[in-house]
């Protein structure tokens, strides 16, 4: 725990208290006795958190104690916060492998003694982590380091017993080198692309799971956990910043147990760690727009050899540096921005990559997969030519936001490239061209004076469009649209006139999730980690299994997930579950409250999605990030429940990050009033939930209608509606 020297700002005070920072603001006005300030400036004034804990426990406040909160106060405040964070890093890994005997034993005792253990215990894992620099030594803590270790250690124990892994803790260590050593390009590859991205190696590569996987621009070392959950056991990573080196190093010895793993810092480029490495498979998401990647002191090097990359094309160096290190027949996806497709002075280049047939697929994401740009990326699929010709004379351009919006049922964007993917390895020839999708393009059709590769341009031109058939699809969506609007009105209509809550906003006595389950009012659950898709879409699944409900009824049911996209948006669980998992899944329940644990705050204080199951969603198994919470019916209304848990304050104060909330859902706190009240508002809850639902699925179609109907329009397809025209 942190000493009474540690101080906390306004914001923090607002979160330990469960409260907006406006009331924070108040009470510093309106009570004489509130803490004064003892650090900071006038403007962002610092206080003593021990004094804060104080005021708010006389005030009926329960001052919950957030353990990332804490170690990131703690890091702030320290001398050289960066460099101490890096070195506890290791430590993370040994408080993860020590277990929560060992841990809370390291959290009672003395300095010293503390630092000794701490000590010991790294030099056990350090093997695991490179050494961010050649002359590094050992981390050995002394006394001094005790608080933050103790910090460390409660981060990892809050984490890991609400179904984490430790990943938060290695967050907040390693933002805060970023953020003294002013790293840029230091982002997460943003879910689902990881998976994706591993089941695109698997599926282009001429081995079913690639073993060998590098990733030499490896981040936080998400898309190689990615690849070793597909199959791989042998990972290699290469990072230019030492913090994410040695981040990457420990988290995937957490997530990928009994894989061979070797994380290096450097610049791979210039420096590669790896110079006679060859593996199955890479994966990357390399730095965009980086025009000091070394291209004049490598211009003769040998990893050319589809040609020189210009200065301007760091990330088509990016490419020849990843097929460099794969065997023929091997295969790499990187992560790319949209200009490499279609720069002229990447012309050159890619046309040597489509004419040895390297390029297999370009794949254009959704927008706004990213907080750090609204461009829709792109996904290249390569393989490393063999001596013989290419046996496809094609190369396969998908638009993954559309064949997610015209997709016959609700699915993920990876399921939706995976099944175009499929259909085109096996016939390359005679794939049948998907309107406005997927096309494969004919080498000689690429090979013109721009060499353009923007999928946008290929899968929108050269199609045949039926009109009797677009008619009838105009049609459909007309109709569907239509019956959306009905539904968003009459949610509109339910929801009635709100009623002001008086001269002041009003206040309650509020308890944490944590303390409603230590009474029996709540019970919590997480999913066990489910298995991934395989390289060829779903791992097998039985078609069913008799079980008992949190409700105590039994039934047959398929075995289908409910994940964090169904959640957000309304949408019945479609994925089946993999066998591997169904003895150790959470079965959900009619009034169970689902919400994710990890979600995107684009919203500014809005609620984050969250869902009441009904009967329909009895017996779905419980998918990857959720968190599920099953009251007591006679102590807590469901829809009361999820509206206060899914508020957008009450997310922030108890989540870590900024723009990536991880939710510590221990921390969520609901307001305690009698059932009947809980039910007054569990109603208005509901009515906004439908609401919210309507209007998602009303501008979902309408711009699918739009789309549609324009380009139909343009091409001929439609023509307009009989009858004079409009004025």
């Amino acid at each position: 725990m942190p000493t009474s020297s540690t101080l906390v700002t306004a914001a923090e005070i607002s979160r330990l208290a469960g409260v907006t920072r406006a009331t924070v603001s108040n009470w510093r006005r309106r009570h004489e006795d509130f803490p004064a300030p003892t650090g900071g400036s006038d403007s962002s004034p610092l206080y003593e958190v021990k004094a804060v804990r104080e005021w708010l426990a006389g005030r009926g406040y329960t001052a919950e104690t957030d353990p990332a909160e804490e170690l990131r106060n703690l890091l702030r405040q320290g001398p050289s916060g960066g460099a101490t964070a890096s070195r506890l890093i290791p430590f993370v890994l040994a408080a993860v492998e020590a277990g929560a005997e060992q841990r809370a034993t390291w959290s009672g005792l003395p300095d010293a003694a503390l630092a000794e253990q701490a000590s010991a215990a790294v030099s056990t894992t350090l093997a695991a982590v490179e050494a961010p620099e050649p002359d590094a030594g050992p981390d050995v803590y002394g006394p001094d380091a005790a608080e933050l270790l103790r910090a460390v250690t409660a981060c990892v124990d809050s984490e890991l017993t609400s179904g984490g892994t430790g990943a938060s803790t290695l967050d907040a260590l390693a933002q805060r080198e970023l953020t003294d050593s002013k790293a840029t390009g230091s982002y997460a590859t943003p879910a689902p692309l990881p998976e994706l991205m591993a089941a695109l190696l698997a599926a282009v590569s001429d081995a079913t799971a690639p073993t060998r996987v590098l990733d030499p621009a490896c981040g936080s070392g998400s898309l190689l956990a990615a690849a070793a959950t597909a199959g791989a056991t042998e990972l290699y990573g290469q990072d230019i910043a030492p913090v994410q080196a040695r981040r990457a190093a420990v988290q995937l010895r957490i997530a990928a147990a009994g894989a061979h793993t070797s994380v290096r810092a450097g610049d791979s480029l210039r420096a590669d760690a790896y110079p006679g490495l060859t593996v199955d498979g890479v994966l990357c998401a390399p730095p965009y727009g980086d025009r000091d990647w070394g291209h004049d002191e490598l211009a003769y090097d040998s990893r050319w050899a589809f040609g020189v990359p210009s200065r301007m094309d760091s990330e088509l160096a990016w490419v020849q540096h990843a097929l460099a290190h794969v065997r023929p027949g091997g295969g790499a996806v990187l992560l790319m921005p949209p200009s490499p497709a279609f720069s002229g002075s990447g012309r050159r280049v890619r046309a040597e990559l489509v004419r040895t047939g390297a390029l297999r697929a370009v794949v254009e994401l959704p927008g706004g997969l990213t907080t750090f740009t609204s461009v829709r990326l792109q996904l290249w699929v390569l393989q490393r030519p063999s001596p013989q010709p290419p046996e496809a004379q094609s190369v396969l351009f998908v638009d993954a936001q559309a064949a997610v919006m015209r997709a016959p049922e609700p699915t993920e964007p990876p399921k939706a490239v995976l099944t175009h993917w499929d259909a085109y390895a096996k016939a390359p020839d005679r794939f049948e061209a998907v309107p406005g999708v997927a096309r494969a393009v004919p080498f000689v059709d690429l090979l013109d004076e721009r060499v353009d590769l923007t999928p946008s341009r290929h899968v929108n031109s050269g199609t045949v469009v039926v009109p009797s058939e677009a008619a009838a699809t105009a049609t459909g969506l007309r109709n569907r649209l239509a019956d959306a609007a009905q539904r968003l009105t009459a949610s509109l209509t339910a929801l009635g006139e709100p009623a002001p809550a008086g001269e002041e906003v009003r206040a309650w006595r509020t308890a944490t999730v944590a303390d409603l389950s230590r009474g029996g009012a709540l019970a919590t659950y997480t999913s066990a980690p489910f298995k991934q898709r395989t390289s060829r879409g779903l791992a097998s699944t039985s078609t069913g299994a008799h079980v008992t409900a949190g409700s105590g009824k039994t039934a047959h049911f398929t075995n289908l997930m409910l994940k964090a996209r169904d959640v957000a948006t309304g949408a019945r669980a479609s994925e089946p579950a993999p066998d591997e998992n169904l003895e150790t899944a959470v079965r959900v329940s009619a009034g169970d409250i689902l919400i994710p644990l990890v979600v995107q705050d684009r919203t500014g204080s809005g609620p984050v999605p969250f869902r009441v199951a009904d009967e329909e969603d009895e017996g779905n198994l419980l998918g990857p990030h959720l968190r599920l919470f099953r009251p007591d019916p006679a102590r807590l209304d469901p829809w009361f429940l999820g509206g206060f848990l899914s508020a957008g304050g009450n997310v922030r104060a108890a989540a870590v990050g900024s723009t990536t909330l991880r939710i510590d859902a221990n921390q969520l706190r609901v307001p305690l009033l009698p059932l009947a009240e809980q039910r007054r508002y569990g109603k208005v809850f509901r009515h906004l939930y439908e609401l919210r639902i309507a209007g998602t699925r009303a501008a979902e179609l309408a711009s699918q209608a739009s789309d549609f109907m324009s380009g139909a329009l343009a091409t001929g397809a439609l023509l307009p509606p009989e009858g004079p025209a409009s004025p």
